[in-house]
């Protein structure tokens, strides 16, 4: 169930921003993003996706605690209700490491995301 909302979240963050920015404001990583996350340690679920924001560089995502960014190099840092996730972008696709917990029990894993 973390998972899902840490899935959820972390794609509704990177897409919510690419589509609230402004035309000139744009950067390369900016739109909606389809987000697959794997859990590969913990009681987390195994998988789950969700789609998100970028805006301006900004992950923002609806309903939680989303704070990150993705530079222009595509770095991907970002917090989503308490977990973490770190990666790289290029071009439409990317992918990284994430960590967090379910019932207090550490999990940990890997995503996956592509361009809309």
């Amino acid at each position: 169930m973390r998972l899902n909302r840490i899935a959820t979240v972390f794609l509704a963050a990177i897409l919510a921003g690419a589509a609230a920015a402004p035309g000139f404001a744009q950067t390369p990583y900016d739109g909606l993003w389809n987000v697959t996350i794997m859990t590969s340690s913990g009681s987390c679920e195994p998988t789950a996706s969700s789609t998100l924001t970028v805006t301006d560089g900004k992950i923002s995502g609806a309903g939680a605690n989303v704070s990150g960014s993705i530079g222009n190099g595509g770095l991907v840092k970002v917090s989503i209700n308490g977990a973490y996730a770190n990666g790289q972008l290029s071009g439409n696709a990317g992918s990284g490491k994430w960590n967090g917990a379910s019932g207090g029990i550490p999990c940990s894993g890997r995503w996956q995301a592509s361009r809309q």
